[in-house]
């Protein structure tokens, strides 16, 4: 996963004390690196970094109104929440759920841009793009239809993975990015017509009614909670029988759970009955694994949908 985010206090010393702090968290010494921490904040009291690694620590601890002090304090000290304590603060049951920090996650995928596509490949046997494209296939021949489509748009781009699966079945592509990390290396790739820096439903909001006939998101919609909204724009941005097709991480249970990994998984059901609401109809809602997690396939749904 990407390097990790690191904002200065702009205090050498209570810098210093958090490098420390960090090399002794790696090590394992946890209460030491605690109070090394606890060192720097009384140096740098809005020292977001310090505060949210405090918070990570507390929560190994077992220390959790401790750990959820410490991700509040961090939240307060950086509202966009680049770090993500809001997630961490879901998952100790202090907040409800709800959507990531865009600038989260914008933070997240610029960092892990320059190295996305080999850490994916090489080390967690990614293949939501491939699910995708054959699932598609799949269902284009089932309904005796072309699988070649005008214009398709990419949601969640990231390096250009899902446009290179597709890049024969498809005349014009769009990707949209919220990372520009991610823009900047699926540029190079020059497997777009056209790239744009914007959150999945926001760049959607930006097309025009029935622009395109395929729209896809390969492993996209997990840092996404309430898949209503997306959902609802791709059927407007589809032409009459365009289609959706995307993948998900899914959990045995009902409705929809922040993971371990700090990624919405959704149920099955839930599933179902959104692309329901959304006017449009499944084709497509089978398990398969987008990817390897702790060397453990990780549960996941591919989805295939279509305007009718």
């Amino acid at each position: 996963m990407p390097l990790r985010l690191f904002q200065s206090s702009g205090d050498l010393m209570a810098d210093r004390r958090f490098e420390f702090a960090r090399d002794l968290q790696l090590k394992g010494d946890l209460p030491a690196a605690a109070d090394l921490l606890e060192q720097a904040l009384e140096l740098a009291p809005n020292f977001t970094s310090a505060w949210f690694t405090l918070g990570e620590i507390r929560s190994l601890l077992g220390e959790r109104d401790k750990a959820i002090a410490a991700f509040r304090k961090s939240r307060e000290s950086d509202p966009d929440d680049q770090h993500g304590a809001h997630l961490h603060l879901i998952r100790l049951g202090d907040a409800q759920l709800s959507e990531m920090p865009k600038a989260y996650v914008q933070a997240l995928f610029d960092q892990y841009a320059p190295r996305f596509e080999h850490v994916l490949i090489n080390d967690l046997g990614y293949r939501a793009p491939s699910l995708i494209f054959k699932a598609v296939l799949a269902a284009r021949g089932a309904a005796n239809k072309p699988a070649l489509f005008k214009r398709a748009i990419d949601l969640g781009c990231g390096t250009g993975l899902a446009a290179a699966a597709f890049a024969k079945q498809v005349d014009h592509f769009t990707g949209i990015d919220l990372s520009p990390g991610m823009i900047k290396e699926a540029r190079a790739t020059e497997l777009y017509a056209e790239l744009e820096v914007a959150d999945m439903i926001e760049g959607l909001r930006g097309k025009a009614d029935a622009s395109a006939n395929l729209v896809v998101a390969a492993d996209a919609f997990v840092y996404l909670s309430d898949l209503a909204p997306v959902l609802g724009e791709a059927r407007r941005v589809l032409a009459s029988g365009g289609v959706l097709a995307f993948t998900l991480e899914t959990h045995g249970g009902s409705g929809i759970v922040l993971g371990e990994g700090l990624r919405y998984a959704h149920a099955a059901e839930y599933v179902r009955g959104a692309i329901a609401r959304a006017g449009l109809k499944l084709l497509t809602l089978e398990a398969a694994s987008p990817r390897i997690e702790n060397n453990e396939p990780v549960r996941g749904l591919v989805i295939v949908a279509e305007k009718t």
